[in-house]
């Protein structure tokens, strides 16, 4: 039986929530009876309402969010999800690539998240944002290392914006370990791969998005109505220690 979150009829804002985790998010939003609008670059089709709109363009988020308003009279949840980096090893990687990265992970989340905070201090009932990190802003993130970095300022952010803009909005985070998304190939290779990189996790898989977005859900709903300034670990147990798998002491045997 699904928990009743309390968020029907809510307005929700997704960035990037038309594929891959976003697309989980935007969905377990919507079965919960929210009223869903979307954003990103390219028009996609979506269940959700879309709205083309770069996360990191002012104009372009000071309409969506305008927009919105002006469409529902208010805005309830913002969760941004946006963000990404291809590889890149930082030896090789110009400085105008690691910008663009940061602009994206960190940037971006702070500017849709200015504009969010001043509709919801308006508001009576005040308002909630998620930001979605990543586990590699707390540990070693090799190949995306301005990536890696720019979600460590993402959780740090997190922590500021929730002191400065209580009581009225609370602001928490997910720290998304490895989710198995459309695109997984292109991060771990064959179908193969990916069930031996899921493996690595102590809950022996990668996430589902919707996994993501029923956490998401928790800290954006009422039953959270006390956390604020908070990183929840979405990480399935996070990694198993390398050196155990080459120690070759106190190792169990099966019987």
């Amino acid at each position: 039986m699904k928990t009743d979150l309390g968020l029907a009829g809510a307005v929700v804002l997704v960035t990037g929530g038309v594929r891959g985790v976003g697309r989980g998010i935007s969905d377990v939003f919507l079965a919960h009876g929210a009223r869903v609008v979307t954003c990103a670059r390219h028009e996609t089709a979506t269940k959700a309402e879309f709205v083309q709109c770069d996360v990191r363009d002012e104009a372009q988020v000071t309409a969506l969010i305008d927009g919105i308003v002006e469409r529902y009279g208010r805005l309830d949840v913002v969760v941004n999800n946006a963000g990404g980096a291809p590889y890149a090893p930082a030896a090789d990687a110009s400085p105008r690539l690691h910008d663009k990265i940061v602009q994206l992970n960190l940037l971006a989340p702070l500017l849709v998240s200015q504009r969010a905070n001043a509709v919801m201090q308006r508001q009576s009932t005040g308002g909630s944002i998620v930001m979605i990190s990543s586990v590699s802003g707390t540990r070693a993130s090799p190949g995306t290392a301005a990536y890696g970095a720019a979600k460590a300022g993402l959780d740090n952010l997190t922590a500021s914006l929730a002191v400065e803009w209580a009581p009225k909005v609370r602001v928490n985070a997910l720290d998304v370990g490895m989710v198995r998304t459309e695109q997984s190939h292109l991060h771990y290779g064959s179908e193969a791969a990916i069930e031996a990189v899921g493996k690595t996790v102590p809950l022996g898989r990668l996430a589902e998005p919707e996994e993501v977005g029923a956490c998401a859900a928790f800290l954006a709903s009422g039953l959270a109505s006390y956390v604020s300034g908070a990183t929840l670990r979405v990480h399935g147990g996070g990694e198993v220690p390398a050196f155990l798998a080459a120690a070759d002491v106190n190792q169990r045997e099966d019987s």
